[in-house]
């Protein structure tokens, strides 16, 4: 898990460390803060039941091809795009691999790289003429969602494809094996939360370090060393719940997998910096040599894959293509980029943010659900707040002006 990023530039006039870390981070930690006040509300309303072990995974493989198109779609929101189309393309990829999978009886391992490439041309298909040919992203990607959904339809013909082939349901479905056995707790998730909270811990450590060389504001040691035990607190109880009920899941590897990837890219790579400053000024960057043709259209491509691997994951959980799938994803996908962080005029946003963003509206769909409410409330409550999320945006945006 990534934790904000810290602003290295020196503190104005004599604001305390603390007031100015808060300041520089507020974005960050204010959906932090959300999503905590999110779960600890829904724990109390639902009994304790949010937080169960089998409730928590199936938190996780419920909302896994959402996080997924939110990786993705964080990125072409930077760039200061938009993409209404991943719910369809979900759907149509999924549809093909069910076609190759069911009634071709392609080995799975082909079906999938094939159906990865056809996200791929899909997204090379857009992104051709986004980049190039300038037609509004919003333009293309709406007839893309029309145009998907009806080829869904047309070689499902109406019906569903069903059933997948075990190993390809496990993908979804499936938990990574324990060592040994005869054990109530999963002993090789207990194991992982281990490692990973020694690999924090060092990796922790060596950024402070490296500010602290270079002079750089760092927190108070205190709020370091707090919010360190913090994070490895948190990370601890996440896998002893998991290793609760059946371990880790195969699709949380999965994710984790992408988060750290795209991290990477995202705030180490040429790549990405060059995708953050089209988003921030599109000219300026094509005039600093930025190709920004090429990169606008590499995004998009990178999005047609994430949204084929939704689709797939979509169809695995479901052991089935059906003509209906990926039905409003795209909202989803959109929503938690913004209420994770990103900004509606493109230049802002991060993976982590996205992450966070998808998992308020996890907690907040299944909270509501063990609730009873409604579809119809459901919906209502979603749509105000992703509204409030846009408004706290503008809101920043106006007072740093």
């Amino acid at each position: 898990m990534q934790t904000p990023i810290q602003n290295n530039q020196p503190s104005l006039g004599n604001e305390s460390p603390f007031k100015s870390l808060l300041r520089n981070n507020m974005r960050q930690y204010s959906m932090i803060i959300a999503l905590v006040f999110i779960m600890v509300l829904f724990e109390i309303l639902t009994n304790g039941l949010l937080l169960k072990p089998l409730n928590i995974t199936n938190l996780i493989l419920q909302n896994s091809y959402i996080l997924v198109l939110a990786v993705g779609m964080v990125l072409v929101i930077i760039t200061g795009h938009i993409d209404l189309s991943v719910g369809s393309v979900a759907a149509f990829v999924g549809a093909v691999a069910a076609i190759l999978m069911v009634n071709y009886e392609m080995p799975m391992f082909v079906a999938v790289i094939v159906s990865l490439l056809v996200g791929a041309l899909i997204g090379a298909w857009q992104g051709f003429w986004i980049a190039y040919v300038k037609i509004p992203a919003f333009i293309v990607t709406l007839a893309g969602m029309l145009l998907f959904r009806g080829l869904t339809m047309i070689v499902l013909e109406g019906k569903s494809i069903a059933p997948f082939p075990e190993s390809f349901q496990k993908i979804s479905s499936g938990f990574i094996p324990d060592i040994g056995g005869g054990s109530s707790l999963h002993l090789l998730t207990i194991i992982i939360g281990i490692v990973l909270s020694v690999i924090i811990i060092i990796t922790q450590l060596r950024a402070r370090s490296t500010q602290v060389k270079y002079q750089f504001d760092v927190q108070p040691k205190g709020l370091f060393i707090l919010k360190l035990i913090g994070m490895v607190a948190v990370l601890n109880v996440f896998t002893y719940v998991l290793a609760a009920y059946e371990g880790i899941p195969n699709i949380l590897i999965i994710l984790a997998i992408l988060i750290v990837l795209y991290t990477f890219i995202t705030n180490k790579t040429k790549a990405g910096r060059h995708v953050y400053a089209i988003g921030g000024n599109e000219k300026a960057a094509q005039l600093s040599g930025i190709k920004t043709k090429r990169m606008t259209f590499w995004v998009f491509v990178n999005m047609g894959v994430l949204s084929a691997l939704s689709g797939l994951l979509f169809a695995a959980r479901l052991n089935a293509a059906t003509p209906k799938a990926g039905n409003l994803f795209e909202l989803d996908a959109i929503a938690a980029c913004f209420i994770g962080g990103a900004s509606a005029y493109g230049g802002i946003g991060t993976v982590p943010g996205a992450i966070i963003g998808g998992l308020v509206m996890g907690i907040m769909n299944n909270g509501m659900s063990l609730l009873g409410l409604g579809v119809d409330w459901q919906q209502g409550i979603k749509g105000l707040v992703l509204l409030a999320a846009v408004a706290f945006d503008i809101y920043n945006k106006n007072k740093a002006a």
